[in-house]
Formats: C-alpha cells, structure tokens, sequence
C-alpha cells in the first residue's frame, strides 16, 4: 500500500466564461454516472457490490454511450461510487446507520490521464474537449508560506490528482491538488539498489506542419500530408465561393451541405492521423507524446489559415483524448529554435534550414527538416527531465524514441532489440 503523505493544496483557476458551461454540463454526467453506479451497487439491504473491476464490467460501455464524459472521467465516477458505498458498508458492518450514497455537491474527480497539473494553469477534460485554465496566485513575493508554494511548487511533492469544485456564491472555480510526498533520499537509494525507480521514460517527439508530411515522428514516421489536407480545403472554398456567386435559395443549402460534410471528412482525417500516431509510439514503446506548445502552433501560422490552426489544435486535442484509454501521455514543450537546430551535434543557426532541407552549417549533417526537429522535440522534453522537472511518470530519466533505438542526454545511444 502506498502510505506516502499526502496534502491537498487548494487552487483558484480562471475559467474562460466561454468554457464554464463545458465545466458545469461535465460536472453533471459526472455525478449521473456515480449516481447510476450507486443504484447499481446498492442494490437490497443485505446485498452490495464493492468491486471496482465488477462494476466497471458491468457499466462502463453502457455509460460511456449514454455520456460524453471521456473515459477516464467514466472510470472515476464508478470507483467514486464504489468507494462510497463500499465505505457505507463498512459503517454497517460496525453498527451504524447510513444509506445509499448519493452524489449531488459540485465536483469532478481528475488524476493525470484527465488532468495535466502545470507551474501555472491546469489543463481538464470535459465534454467539449480540453481546456485550459490559469491559476489565480498572489504575486511571487507573498508565496512563499502558501501551501502552493510549499507543496505544489516544491521538488519534494508531486501532483497525483485534484477535485474540481464550484463555489456557486462567488461563481468561481477551486482545484482541490492532492500532491503525494515523493521518496526521501534514503528510500530513493534503496530503490535504486533494487533496480526500482530508476527507469527512463521513452518519449516521441512530433512536429507539425503546414507543407509536407502533416506529422512528422522522431522515429522518422511521416504522417498525412498537410498539402492533400490544404487542397481538400482550397477545393471546398472555390466551390462554396462559386455557391456564394449564385446567391440562390438552393445554393445557400447546398454551402451548408458541403461546409457539414468537408467538417465531418476533415475530423474523420484527422481521426485516422491520430491512429497512426499512437500506433508508432506503440511501436517503439514510447511512453509520452510530445509537440510543441499550442501557443506557438497559433502564433506559427497567425497569418495562415484559421482552419489549418483548428487542424493543428484539434488533432492535439484528440491525441490527448485517445491516450486516456492508453498507457501513454501527451506533453509539450518550448519550440524555440528545434527548426534552427542541429539533432546531431546541437549547433544552432538560422542558416542550417532551407525550407523541407537541413544541413548542419558545422558537422554538415543532412536530413529532412521537420524530421530534425522532431528529434530537437524529444531531446528538449528529456533534456527537462535531466535538469530535475517532474516527469509525467515519475521517470530518474528520459530518452527519445528515434529511427533504430532510443537516445539520452547523455548521449548515450541504445539500438533497437
């Protein structure tokens, strides 16, 4: 059992008005499902069912139609249920009087797989895809005896999961963090001297692009190809264009027509991408996921297509969403210079890129130039992990999933089995 301490640091998050609906209408497919789950397991006065894995057997697939929640969120609500109601029969068992639980208060229970816990914003899954929302902290000099400061921000403690709460008086929105005390020193040796705790995490780094492969992998996995996507687009514009021309009744419902089916082909595409991603970091046993941040996504292509920045946003989105149900993770990183970048000796310069072709202006290494950065992807998230940022899992170290092996930061290189 782990019995590490445990303390739970209260945060305030800023919720964009336009995303609060999604938090709320989450929060009540949340307890609709615990709900549902207590009925099912509080079923006779002398008769309950306390076995996670028999109710998720039982319920998940039926609840999962009924609701949009993502799997993760599914799971948590029954074994909140179970919990609940395996505690009222232990208060039975011992004389009490209880009753069926049943869940009304405002919350939502997130762990790592639904949640991402950052220095400072949270990002949560909801019915409407993820959101992000920024914590409210007083200012730097007036933190440091905040139980953010001592536990949240401290190398000592780790983020494990939080409750999502409402204050209706106020109309704001608190994070409930459990942070878990990591090893003490004299533990982390012992584990070490086990062979535990000491593993490197394996991660894929993923650049996005605009032209060319519309995915490119630090194995060297080319994905879609953005041009095909940019024509599909350009092909519907011209035809809702010539529509708009003809200005008749019959052209303003055939524009939605095609607008409705390119959506529906566009996601479908995007879907099958995603598929393919997961199945090479599958491949190589990677895992985490890495991209660039979605800030720099935008800001890439400010002046480009609002639809080829929804492409990139949305294809993030449904690779958070399909690694709930996965083994795997996703997180980014800062995407200053990994085009500029040498993957082979680290010499930087503007001048090593010439459009889809890189050649190192110092070593003379040549290879395409998104698949170069992708590898700078991979390598700048394990280079995090070795200057001591917590790892997603927890990892002493971190290595990039490339062609034919894996490399540290150390420079170490394993072939592949």
């Amino acid at each position: 059992m782990d019995d590490a301490p445990r303390r739970t640091v209260p945060i305030k998050i800023d919720v964009p008005s336009d995303r609060e609906a999604d938090l709320h209408h989450t929060k009540n497919q949340f307890l609709d499902c615990a709900n549902q789950t207590s009925d099912w397991a509080w079923r006779y006065d002398d008769y309950y069912i306390t076995s996670k894995n028999k109710a998720e057997k039982a319920l998940y697939d039926d609840l999962k139609t009924e609701h949009d929640l993502t799997a993760n969120l599914v799971q948590k609500a029954i074994r909140r249920a179970i919990e609940a109601v395996e505690s009222g029969v232990d208060k039975l068992k011992k004389g009490k009087k209880t009753s069926q639980p049943v869940f009304e208060s405002w919350s939502v229970v997130y762990d790592k797989r639904s949640a991402t816990f950052n220095a400072d914003h949270a990002t949560l899954s909801t019915i409407n895809g993820r959101l992000k929302a920024d914590y409210v902290l007083p200012p730097e000099d007036k933190r440091e005896e905040t139980p953010f400061s001592r536990y949240y921000e401290s190398d000592e403690w780790d983020a494990s999961h939080a409750t999502l709460q409402y204050d209706e008086g106020t109309d704001e929105f608190y994070l409930h963090v459990t942070v878990k005390q990591s090893d003490s020193d004299e533990e982390h040796q012992e584990a070490t001297s086990r062979g535990e705790g000491t593993e490197n995490g394996v991660v894929l780094g993923v650049d996005l692009n605009v032209t060319g492969a519309f995915a490119v992998t630090s194995t060297g996995k080319f994905i879609g190809s953005a041009d095909y996507l940019t024509h599909k687009r350009n092909k519907f514009e011209k035809r809702r264009g010539h529509l708009q021309q003809t200005g008749t009744r019959s052209a303003h419902l055939t524009i939605k027509s095609i607008g409705s089916r390119f959506s529906d082909w566009s996601l479908d595409w995007l879907h099958n991408r995603v598929n393919e991603l997961l199945e090479e970091a599958e491949r190589v046993n990677a895992d985490g996921i890495i991209f660039e941040n979605l800030k720099h996504i935008r800001e890439n292509i400010a002046n480009g297509s609002k639809f080829q920045q929804w492409a990139y946003a949305k294809f993030v989105e449904l690779a958070e969403y399909k690694v709930e149900d996965r083994e795997l993770f996703v997180d980014f990183v800062s995407p200053a210079y990994t085009s500029q970048r040498c993957s082979c000796c680290g010499f930087t310069h503007e001048d090593n890129r010439n459009d889809k072709a890189f050649v190192c202006q110092k070593c003379g290494y040549e290879v395409n130039a998104d698949y170069n950065a992708a590898k700078n992807i991979a390598v700048r998230y394990c280079g995090y992990i070795h200057r001591g940022q917590k790892s997603r899992g927890g990892w002493a170290g971190c290595q990039s999933a490339l062609k034919s092996g894996t490399l540290n930061v150390n420079g170490e290189f394993s072939a592949s089995a």
